[in-house]
């Protein structure tokens, strides 16, 4: 079968659907990954097909009023009224990634189209005349009454409203309703409309960290996380190398794309949290510029693969991101989540629950002295990191993304 994947976002958005793709390869089939033209380089490294898609929303990522945004986690009568203006800056992107999402589309000769909830795909797949798949990397897109919807800040409610809780994600999406009954008329030459139903939901995370509902119908598949395999042509810089092997393994500190609209107090706090708690350190500036100076202690790198880093050290501290969270749990590390915004709480809440994180730290109540005492937690306590060696070893049995195929061809096959 030949698969058209798409996705938009940050890595932690990219990289499961570019593992979806080499491990469709793997086992035999065609896929095509359609993420934004920057992570052509990634794509390339891991011999997947690529179609480039225009940047859209990604070009706000360091634009003030946004970073606020994500930080403050759109909370308050102030966040809403900016969630709103956000929409509206928003829509004019998306505009241009769904014409190359058309594009792409008509070029693709797929018979089956994978999309991520962020890019409405399914109407190119309808324009096909093929199955579409929804991929979910979290909770919070399929309703239960079991619990609340993860993606969405609010305080805890009865339990008979837990299904309700929904419904704010669902408006979301109905925010850009305008700009996709443009596409569907005037790019795609469909009418006006909802689009197709999926043929199934893929939830790409594992359901040993987080809750599923045993009620949902089996159109619904929670297959583990998907993981990209180790590109062999890669390796560490001198200095990274080096680092590694003059001392005890150091702890992990990077926030993605998310350091906030003060990156260098950031850094200064994480700079301090690392000498009080006595500890080696690497810091992975990443795409939100977490600005911080080396020193004996301390390294700071752009960045490096997760998953050869992250089993070279004592403890990742990250911003609860579902790609990062899953190569912590994978390297069977303990982990410390300083949460942002959209599925980070959520994430947070789980690693503590499961047992491999103290609780939440909150970035805009971050310390150096919260930060340094979590830190000294994760690394010193000998039944957090029992537990996530535990851990670590389930998520790596999980085969998440082989899973996925196996699912994807029940569809093309007409097995489902």
């Amino acid at each position: 079968m030949k698969v058209l994947l798409v996705t938009h976002g940050t890595r932690g958005d990219v990289e499961p659907f570019l593992a979806l793709a080499v491990a469709l390869r793997r086992e035999g089939h065609h896929a095509v990954l359609a993420a934004p033209e920057s992570f052509a380089a990634s794509a390339a490294a891991h011999d997947v097909e690529f179609a480039p898609l225009d940047e859209g929303p990604n070009r706000l990522l360091k634009d003030p009023v946004m970073v606020k945004a994500v930080e403050s986690g759109y909370r308050g009568l102030r966040g809403k009224i900016t969630a709103i203006s956000t929409i509206k800056r928003i829509k004019p992107l998306m505009a241009d990634v769904l014409r190359d999402v058309g594009a792409v589309a008509r070029s693709s000769g797929a018979d089956l189209l994978v999309h991520t909830p962020s890019v409405p795909a399914q109407h190119a797949a309808e324009m096909l005349g093929v199955p579409a798949v929804l991929a979910t990397l979290q909770p919070g897109w399929v309703p239960t009454s079991e619990f609340p919807c993860p993606m969405v800040p609010l305080p805890p409610v009865p339990r008979f409203l837990n299904r309700a809780t929904y419904l704010a994600v669902a408006a979301t999406l109905r925010a850009y309703s305008g700009v996709v009954n443009a596409w569907r008329a005037d790019d795609l030459g469909l009418p006006r409309g909802r689009g197709p139903r999926h043929a199934l939901v893929l939830q790409a995370f594992s359901s040993a960290v987080t809750p599923v509902d045993p009620a949902w119908p089996q159109t619904v598949r929670t297959t583990g996380f998907w993981f990209l395999p180790r590109n062999p042509d890669w390796s560490p810089d001198p200095a990274l190398s080096a680092f590694l092997g003059a001392g005890p393994p150091p702890v992990y500190l990077g926030f993605g794309s998310m350091a906030g609209r003060d990156a260098k107090r950031t850094g200064d706090i994480v700079a301090e949290a690392v000498r009080q708690a006595g500890v080696r350190a690497i810091v992975a500036t990443g795409w939100g510029g977490l600005a911080t100076h080396s020193s004996d202690n301390l390294l700071v790198i752009d960045q490096a693969p997760h998953e050869w880093l992250f089993g070279k050290v004592a403890a990742v501290v990250h911003h609860g991101g579902g790609g990062t969270t899953a190569a912590a749990l994978a390297a069977g590390v303990p982990q410390v989540v300083c949460p942002f915004v959209a599925d980070q709480p959520h994430w947070a809440r789980r690693m503590h629950a499961v047992g491999v994180a103290p609780p939440a730290l909150p970035h805009k109540k971050l310390t150096a002295a919260s930060l340094s005492a979590a830190v000294r937690q994760a690394v010193n306590d000998p039944e957090m990191r029992r537990r996530a060696t535990e851990l670590g070893e389930l998520i790596r049995t999980e085969n998440g993304a082989t899973t996925a195929v196996h699912d994807l061809e029940e569809i093309h096959d007409g097995r489902r």
